[in-house]
């Protein structure tokens, strides 16, 4: 893998194509230390900070017990590009709706551990993040009800919904772009 993307960083290198970080990506980002990303300045389709990103994001695979999910961390970089690109949280409306396999990612760190799973839900940290930079976590009830969960097993700020399907439906009427 790290031979695969030395050879992109050099193909990219020898097309003009710049692959240098933000000066101060830290600081860029909303949600720290996730959702890691090179700016490329010179590529097209830059982030608009004039638009409106009204975004969905269904979340379903699972992943280990051990790291947050790839795909919680695809939102938390959708959300630092988009304020690397001057898209203020005003102008941002990203929801993330976990279901199936990604389910058990919603749970607290005292419903983590109460599971055997280990003291500390690797998603826990994440989650809260995203909560804060404005993102909108949902849990689709009916998987909520199949993993043997309650309200109350999830991380705060956690919303349930009857299913996934009726959260992805209405956002995609609403004008929200579908990610999967």
């Amino acid at each position: 893998m790290k031979a695969v993307l030395s050879a992109i960083v050099l193909a990219l290198g020898a097309l003009g194509v710049s692959t240098v970080a933000l000066p101060s990506q830290a600081q860029a980002q909303t949600v720290v230390g996730h959702g890691a990303f090179t700016a490329l300045p010179d590529a097209g389709e830059q982030p608009d900070a004039g638009r409106d990103y009204k975004v969905i994001l269904d979340v379903a695979q699972g992943g280990p017990d051990d790291k947050p999910l790839k795909s919680l961390d695809r939102v938390a970089r959708l959300t630092n590009l988009l304020e690397a690109g001057g898209v203020t949280g005003e102008r941002r409306k990203i929801v993330a709706v976990l279901h199936g396999g990604a389910t058990l990612a919603t749970l607290s760190d005292a419903a983590w551990a109460a599971r055997g799973k280990g003291e500390v839900n690797p998603n826990s940290a994440l989650i809260r993040a995203l909560l804060a930079a404005g993102v909108q976590v949902r849990l689709c009830g009916q998987s909520m009800v199949a993993n043997g969960l309650t309200p109350a097993d999830l991380e705060p700020g956690v919303q349930v919904d009857t299913a996934a399907m009726m959260t992805v439906i209405h956002h995609q009427q609403a004008g929200y772009a579908l990610i999967l």
